[in-house]
């Protein structure tokens, strides 16, 4: 559901293309599971999208972009782009000396894919906190009020407490955005929340650019798939994709 996010931001700075995105709602969360899982787990939903002749493939999760040196590989020649280089990008270019926090599934906190991704460029200190309790919240709805806080303070209170504090907190996770007036809320104003969803947008769009694939024509009908209740995606997507999805518009699909 999270990866809604990022199509959101890639249909806003590519108006001209379309897009078939596949959200794997039968195997769901990711987060929890090992890192060869998730790296099958892609691959097998990335084929299903490039069976339907896509021309670049976008990794619209944090946790499955563990895969992405995979996925490149096993595509090739066809673009793959990932959350996390773009975040980690963004985060240097906040913070270039740091502090930077990360907020996080598990997987992707135990997995270092970011502290990875920062240090190759700086060798600014990374903390990282893994927020498990905001996935289902956030496709709950519980994105503000008095639960959503509390569960908030729980993660982040610790997190800040550090000396010294981080000046950007990366929104490490896809499903994280739709928290973000709560996040905000509680970090204070003077830390600078790094969203990868926009910032992968604009990744995409200089790819696509600097391969010559950005589409001149008017495109089609945005398509849905999933791989369990598609009614449910349909009704929830709408938290993270911003607007109402057509339930019509969404297929089921099974993952070989």
């Amino acid at each position: 559901m999270g990866g809604l996010t990022v199509m959101q931001a890639l249909a806003a700075k590519l108006p001209g293309e379309r897009f078939l995105y596949l959200g794997d709602t039968a195997r769901l969360p990711y987060g929890t599971k090992s890192a060869d899982t998730v790296r099958r787990y892609a691959l097998q939903a990335a084929h299903a999208l490039t069976d339907h002749g896509v021309k670049l493939v976008v990794i619209a999760c944090n946790t499955a972009s563990v895969g992405l040196p995979y996925l490149q590989e096993a595509l090739a020649p066809m673009p793959v782009i990932g959350v996390i280089e773009p975040g980690a990008a963004a985060a240097l270019a906040v913070a270039p000396n740091g502090p930077i926090g990360v907020i996080a599934t598990e997987g992707t906190v135990k997995g270092g894919a970011y502290v990875r991704a920062i240090h190759a460029h700086s060798t600014a200190p990374v903390v990282q906190q893994a927020c498990p309790l905001f996935v289902p919240m956030a496709e709950e709805g519980l994105t503000d009020g008095p639960i959503a806080e509390a569960v908030a303070h729980r993660y982040l209170d610790p997190l800040m407490a550090r000396l010294p504090k981080p000046k950007v907190l990366v929104l490490g996770c896809t499903h994280y955005p739709a928290l973000k007036g709560v996040i905000t809320r509680v970090v204070g104003p003077e830390v600078t929340l790094v969203d990868s969803a926009a910032i992968t947008a604009n990744a995409v769009e200089r790819l696509l650019d600097e391969k010559g694939l950005r589409a001149t024509e008017k495109p089609g009908e945005h398509h849905f798939y999933c791989t369990d209740a598609p009614d449910r995606f349909a009704r929830v997507g709408e938290i993270f994709f911003g607007n109402p999805i057509d339930p019509g518009a969404v297929e089921q699909v099974d993952l070989q």
